[in-house]
C-alpha cells in the first residue's frame, strides 16, 4: 500500500469556518494549516457487464432466442459459483432494424428483423475470478462484454486510513511553521476534514465476444485512490 501527501493552505491569524471548534482569545495568535493524504488500495471487488445479443426476422423469434441464450448464461455463471443474488439485470431492449441504403427512397425503409439485447452485471469479491467467469461467459453464448468496474467493499476504511493521515501530515506542517516563528505549537482551535471515495472505475473491453478463445482473459485491476483533506487551526504559544 502507498500513501502520498499534498500540503494545502496555511495562514497566520486567519481562522477559516470550520466543523470543530473552540473559542479563541482575541489576543491570541493562531496558525491555520491543511494538508491532504491519498491511500492507494487494490480494488477487491468487480463488476464485470455482459449481455446476450439476438436477431431475427420476427420479435418474437429474437425475444424467444435471447430468453434461451441467456437462461443458458445464467446456468453457466451459477455452475461458476456465482450467487444468484450476484447477478442483476441492468438493461434489456428488443428493436426493428431497417434497410436504410441509397438507393430506396425516402419512406420505403425495409423492415429486415428485430434486435435483443439483455444485459445483465455479474458482481465478484474476487478480482482474481473476473477473467475465468468472462471466459466462462462467453462459452455460455455472451456475445457482447460492456466493460468492467473496480471498487471497494469497505471504501469507508479507506478514507478514514486516508483522515488520519491527513491529520498527522498538518500537525507535522504545523509544528515546522510554529519553530520556524519562534513559537511552540498549542492545543487545536479547529478542524474540518473532507474526504473522496474512489470512484467506481471502469475500464473498457471489446464491444463483441469472440466466438471461441484460445487463451484466458488477462485482467490487471490496478489499484483505486481514496483522498481526504484536513483544515486544521492551531494555538501558537511561546517557548
Amino acid at each position: 500500500m502507498k500513501r502520498g501527501f499534498a500540503c494545502g493552505l496555511l495562514a497566520l491569524g486567519l481562522p477559516l469556518p470550520l466543523v470543530a471548534q473552540t473559542p479563541a482569545r482575541p489576543d491570541e495568535r493562531l496558525l491555520t494549516v491543511g494538508a491532504t493524504a491519498v491511500v492507494e488500495r487494490e480494488p477487491d471487488q468487480v463488476a464485470v457487464h455482459l449481455a446476450v445479443e439476438t436477431f431475427s426476422a420476427s420479435a418474437q423469434e429474437a425475444a424467444r432466442g435471447n430468453a434461451a441464450k441467456m437462461d443458458a448464461l445464467i446456468a453457466a455463471l451459477r455452475r461458476a459459483r456465482v450467487a444468484r443474488e450476484r447477478i442483476r439485470t441492468v438493461s434489456y431492449s428488443l428493436n426493428p432494424e431497417y434497410d436504410f441504403r441509397q438507393e430506396r427512397q425516402p419512406g420505403q425503409e425495409r423492415l429486415v428483423g428485430y434486435r435483443a439485447l439483455n444485459m445483465v452485471r455479474i458482481t465478484l469479491d474476487s478480482v482474481a475470478r473476473a477473467g475465468d467467469i468472462i471466459d466462462a461467459a462467453i462459452a455460455a453464448g455472451a456475445n457482447r462484454i460492456t466493460g468492467l468496474s473496480f471498487q471497494l467493499r469497505d471504501p469507508e476504511a479507506a478514507r478514514l486510513e486516508a483522515v488520519r493521515a491527513a491529520v498527522a501530515k498538518a500537525r507535522v506542517e504545523a509544528e515546522a511553521v510554529a519553530q520556524a516563528v519562534g513559537q511552540q505549537l498549542g492545543s487545536v482551535v479547529a478542524i474540518s476534514t473532507t474526504g473522496e471515495l474512489p470512484p467506481i472505475r471502469p475500464m473498457a473491453m471489446e464491444g463483441r465476444a469472440m466466438a471461441a478463445r484460445s487463451v484466458a482473459t488477462p485482467i490487471e485491476p490496478g489499484t483505486l485512490s481514496v483522498s481526504a483533506t484536513v483544515t486544521a487551526t492551531f494555538r501558537l504559544e511561546p517557548r
